[in-house]
């Protein structure tokens, strides 16, 4: 009897220990970090478009018949050696019946007066002959004083007069001729000999590579239309539009990178921010202040040779930096009403401390106040973490 009440006592005991152990509270497995000094970096990311520096744009200079261009875009060109477009004049204008008909009008027109011109001049011509001969008569006679020298010069000055009129028909007749070229000119056709050898040549104005052809054709074109963009591909630089709350953190000279281009990363640096912003509509319909950035690249050339003009690029842009900043994971921080907060474990439980931050990036951020190096914090708490609560580390 006694044996089995020791028994059963044992046994109670037992369910007693194992009913404490089943309803005892475990620590919650947690993932840890440490707060300790770090290199931190602030930066800015955003998709950027590669540009050559200068691009020259050749325009027709004159209108006319532009011919057919036989360059092609990647061919390299010399200044002032290269001939890139050849412009001639164009065909006239064709006309209609009306047209035509005014036309030949002003041609007869034209060619009545011409002829009434001539018996102008021939009608001068005499009046000089007669004028010349009674000039002629009047000078022999006052020198026998057969006249008086009144009559002399009464017929000189009617010979002089006649000469000048002569003059002024030959003058008029000059005018009327051209006058008939420039109406048989509307009727006429162009004369191709003539046009060839009028044509201009423009050249490149640099050396570099075509970019574009954008009127390759044989066309007529008017003045200043534009026919192709040459430039120097190796001389590049990045643009990036960056929004206006992280343009003004930026400072001339800031080092970046540029990927995402296809090849290895390049190192640039911030050339120049532009003073104004421009509005643009992001993929979701919302006005952004846009800032545009550009940014010079550096190192080998020979590393880039393959970006070209209008390149998709990925510009990072260092905003801040500092060495030996005391940091915590991002993953540890959470908000505390209006603070900011993390779960620091000592003594195998999690201790709710408010702490004070400065920069930040996707990584870590940096705590002015509230933590020491050494600490550990818990990455990511559940809900289930609470202040006090008996925490593991994960195995």
């Amino acid at each position: 009897m006694t044996m089995r009440r020791l028994i059963l006592v044992l046994a109670a005991l037992s369910l007693v220990g194992l009913a404490f152990w089943a309803f005892k509270p475990r620590p919650i497995a947690v993932e840890l970090a440490e707060i300790a000094p770090r290199t931190l970096e602030v930066a800015v990311e955003e998709e950027g478009e590669a540009r050559i520096r200068e691009v020259f744009t050749i325009s027709a200079t004159i209108g006319g018949k532009l011919q057919r261009i036989g360059l092609h875009a990647g061919d390299d060109v010399v200044a002032e050696e290269t001939v890139v477009a050849v412009i001639g004049p164009a065909a006239p204008a064709l006309l209609d019946a009306r047209a035509r008909a005014v036309a030949e009008a002003t041609v007869a027109a034209a060619q009545s007066a011409v002829d009434l011109a001539r018996a102008q001049v021939a009608q001068a011509e005499a009046a000089v002959e007669f004028a010349t001969a009674e000039a002629s008569r009047s000078i022999a006679l006052f020198e026998r004083a057969a006249v008086s020298a009144r009559l002399r010069d009464t017929a000189i000055l009617d010979q002089r007069t006649a000469i000048a009129a002569l003059d002024s028909a030959r003058a008029n007749l000059s005018v009327r001729e051209r006058e008939l070229e420039s109406a048989r000119a509307v009727l006429g056709t162009p004369d191709a000999a003539a046009a060839e050898a009028c044509c201009i040549s423009l050249t490149a104005p640099v050396s570099g590579k075509v970019l574009r052809v954008l009127s390759e054709d044989e066309q007529v074109v008017a003045p200043g239309t534009p026919i192709l963009e040459i430039g120097n591909p190796g001389n590049l630089e990045i643009t990036v539009d960056l929004l206006s709350r992280d343009a003004v953190r930026v400072r001339e000279g800031a080092s970046a990178t540029v990927s995402g281009w296809g090849g290895p990363p390049i190192p640039a640096r911030v050339e120049r921010i532009e003073p104004s912003a421009t509005t643009r509509v992001s993929a979701l319909g919302i006005d952004e202040q846009r800032v545009g950035v550009i940014l010079t690249l550096e190192g080998d050339p020979q590393d880039w040779q393959l970006l070209g003009h209008g390149f998709r690029v990925v510009a990072r842009i260092t905003l801040w930096k500092g060495d030996q900043v005391l940091s915590i994971p991002v993953g540890a921080l959470f908000r505390d009403g209006s603070d900011w907060a993390a779960f620091v474990v000592q003594g195998g439980r999690a201790r709710l401390q408010t702490i004070t931050l400065g920069e930040r990036n996707e990584d870590f951020a940096q705590v002015l106040t509230g933590l020491a190096a050494g600490d550990t914090v818990i990455l990511h708490p559940s809900d289930t973490v609470a202040d006090g609560v008996a925490v593991a580390p994960l195995p």
